[in-house]
């Protein structure tokens, strides 16, 4: 990935293979070893959000969370436990990113310990141009925009109360904000959730993305947590969805849910009150590991209920719940 190399260094690349190792040391021996630290975080900035996206828990009033904002005093506590081996921090779980009126002083804190940092946003803020001045003067290495749609009325089908024209003209700000700083980053991709009203879109979705002069566009399935008895958001082409029908008329995910999970070594969530949790897919927060402001950081990641839930993956994932909805192995 563009940027993170530069950010790369020999004791980051030692954490990796040892977490490797320790990783398939623990799929052969059914037993969790972690032997390492974690390489990427993702991080909560807050966890509310200005649209209502109907599959996003911040948006569709599913997130039973109390609504939070994490500090930059919070976030310095956080980072100081995080480990040197980590390489990479995204500032995204739920909520809006970008609703922080201190986000672009979270990344520089990032950036003090050399850590590549990423973010996701629904760009309804990049027209702000002092705002987003601040965001590249960050040092910010790569923002996601999601645009899911070319034109209003297929947009806010899933992007509700969402402005289409005025993400763009956020994109087209930072895109003139970037060359006015001369700034080579952050990198900028939009991505594309491909649904069945939005589908007949994706080749003027390519043509408007170039006309953008973005670093790159990437069209992704979209998550549905009810999908057993299907949905009307779930494309026709069989390439964009994560799901397919089979003979007893039930959807199920494509992929076997094998009893292995590489983001239990990897990686880790931290929420924006300080719980570390498992992955992106416990938004609720039902599997925390523990609190980063209430014990250390290293004794949550090495601690018993992180070891029992990788020990649970190891043994027995399709009995997770928050498993059901994913492809990682």
């Amino acid at each position: 990935m563009k940027g993170l190399y530069q950010k790369i260094n020999f004791r980051k690349i030692v954490n990796l293979i040892v977490l490797k190792l320790s990783y398939w040391f623990s799929i052969l021996t059914k037993k969790p070893h972690v032997w390492s630290k974690p390489t990427a975080v993702s991080i909560e900035p807050l966890n509310y959000c200005n649209l209502a996206c109907p599959e996003c828990f911040a948006g569709n009033g599913n997130l039973m969370r109390d609504k939070q904002l994490l500090e930059p005093d919070c976030f310095q506590k956080i980072i100081n436990q995080l480990p040197a081996a980590v390489s990479y921090i995204t500032f995204y779980f739920q909520g809006e990113p970008f609703l922080h009126p201190e986000f672009a002083g979270l990344v520089c804190i990032a950036n003090k310990r050399n850590i590549f940092t990423a973010t996701s946003t629904n760009g309804h803020f990049l027209t702000d141009r002092d705002k987003t001045k601040g965001i590249i003067s960050s040092g910010l290495d790569r923002i996601i925009v999601s645009i899911d749609g070319t034109t209003q009325e297929v947009y806010e089908k899933y992007r509700k109360n969402g402005k289409l024209q005025k993400v763009i003209d956020g994109v087209k700000t930072l895109v003139e904000l970037k060359k006015e700083l001369r700034s080579k980053t952050p990198y900028i991709e939009i991505q594309f959730l491909v649904m069945a009203h939005n589908e007949h879109q994706v080749s003027e979705m390519k043509e408007l993305a170039k006309s953008l002069e973005i670093d790159e566009l990437t069209f992704k399935s979209t998550q549905i947590y009810e999908f057993e008895n299907g949905s009307e958001l779930m494309p026709k082409d069989e390439k964009y969805c994560r799901y397919y029908k089979d003979k007893d008329g039930k959807y199920y995910i494509k992929g076997k849910l094998k009893n292995r999970c590489w983001r239990q070594w990897s990686c880790v969530v931290i929420t924006a009150s300080g719980d570390v949790l498992p992955c992106c897919f416990d938004k609720n927060g039902a599997y925390s590991f523990g609190n980063v402001f209430e014990h250390t950081f290293n004794e949550i990641w090495h601690g018993k209920k992180a070891n029992e839930f990788r020990k649970a993956i190891l043994n027995n994932r399709k009995d997770i719940d928050i498993c059901k909805n994913c492809t990682e192995v």
